[in-house]
């Protein structure tokens, strides 16, 4: 229990989460069965049993459904960037960061079906890419701050940091396209490992 958190709030607090968590499966469920524009937010109420208002409590959109885990993954991102040796390169530390969330799903079959309706979806895409943005806003400082002990504080300094965690972030999102028009013929890591090594070390300040 948090400080200062009594037991109904967190009574409530876990029946809203149990509540996310299984309007989530529901929706989720229909989505991969009818499609995503083909599911509109009345289905997923009245399969779920709820009402539209009560929809938008825990959702602000249809995309959020899909896309909400990417906003903690990004916060995962930061913390583990932060924690990786110091003694790494920026862009060694980017790779190891990244590879890790790549191998971190245990439902491989369901995050391919995912990955492909992303991509097959333009609003979904162009949400995806704005959460990337918040992950490249999350992790820039401690690029910035790694960057810092070789270099000079000056202009090109923020340039460089928002360069690097960009690039690996797109390194993600391709490895992540090819492997859903693979259909998961090749492992994510490899792709994403294949990425990185494209780009290699000409990315190193």
């Amino acid at each position: 229990m948090k400080p200062g958190e009594t037991n109904t709030e967190r009574l409530w607090t876990r029946s809203r989460r149990a509540a996310y968590a299984e309007i989530t499966e529901i929706a989720m469920g229909l989505f991969l069965s009818k499609g995503f524009e083909d599911t509109t937010i009345d289905d997923i109420a009245r399969a779920s049993g709820i009402s539209r208002r009560s929809f938008f409590r825990y959702f602000g959109t249809k995309e959020d459904i899909v896309l909400g885990d990417l906003t903690q993954e990004g916060e995962d991102a930061r913390r583990a960037l932060e924690e990786r040796p110091g003694s790494e390169p920026p862009w060694t530390a980017l790779r190891h960061v990244l590879l890790d969330i790549a191998a971190g799903s245990r439902d491989l079959d369901r995050m391919l079906k995912v990955t492909k309706m992303m991509h097959e979806t333009p609003s979904l895409r162009s949400r995806c890419i704005e959460k990337h943005l918040g992950w490249q806003a999350q992790m820039t400082p401690e690029l910035r701050r790694r960057l810092a002990r070789e270099h000079a504080d000056g202009p090109w300094l923020d340039v460089r940091a928002q360069s690097l965690v960009a690039c690996a972030i797109a390194c993600l999102d391709v490895a992540g396209e090819a492997w859903a028009r693979a259909d998961g013929a090749v492992p994510l890591c490899e792709l994403l490992e294949a990425a990185f090594d494209a780009v290699g070390d000409t990315r190193e300040p």
